[in-house]
């Protein structure tokens, strides 16, 4: 018998949150760049009485991503996400940021969006930083939402000259 199936990025708590209220009869698939916090989510989650599998993920690896969707797939019908993942301006050098933050999520909605089910749902979370600085012009919100993911590092805006330090490439 196959399962609803929910793809959580990210094994932090505002997903496990996300994930305990919204996945019971689920299989559930925990992917993070760190397999041991996967491991050690999953494990919390199973206590709980959830169906988990934990699995090395690397949100910045458009590979990475499209094996753990893969893997998902092989328990039934992918109808959740849960991206959760990301780094922070503390965490990380502008690069990463942008690699994982941007070009990851680009990505990954992407690849989940060719095989959600009819009815699936997806949520990414984000950071109120965004709103410690000045807004985007409409020339630049268009570019980030529509530029194809392969092609958004290569935008003038994120050359490297033109991000002033992290919090600006978060």
């Amino acid at each position: 018998m196959t399962k609803c199936v929910m793809l959580w990025v990210g094994a932090g708590d505002i997903g496990m949150a996300i994930a305990r209220r919204t996945g019971t009869g689920m299989k559930i698939i925990i992917g993070d760049k760190i397999l041991e916090k996967a491991k050690r989510t999953a494990g919390l989650m199973q206590g709980a009485g959830f169906d988990t599998v934990p699995m090395e993920m690397d949100l910045a690896s458009r590979a990475s991503i499209q094996e753990y969707i893969s893997a998902g797939r092989a328990y039934g019908n992918i109808s959740v996400l849960i991206n959760d993942a990301g780094v922070s301006p503390s965490q990380a050098p502008i690069k990463t940021i942008l690699n994982v933050d941007l070009y990851g999520t680009a990505v990954l909605l992407e690849e989940v969006g060719k095989v959600i089910a009819d009815g699936g749902v997806g949520v990414t979370i984000s950071s109120q930083s965004g709103h410690r600085l000045s807004a985007l012009s409409p020339e630049e919100d268009e570019l980030l939402a529509c530029t194809p993911a392969e092609d958004l590092l290569t935008l003038d805006m994120l050359h490297p000259s033109r991000i002033r330090d992290t919090l600006h490439a978060y």
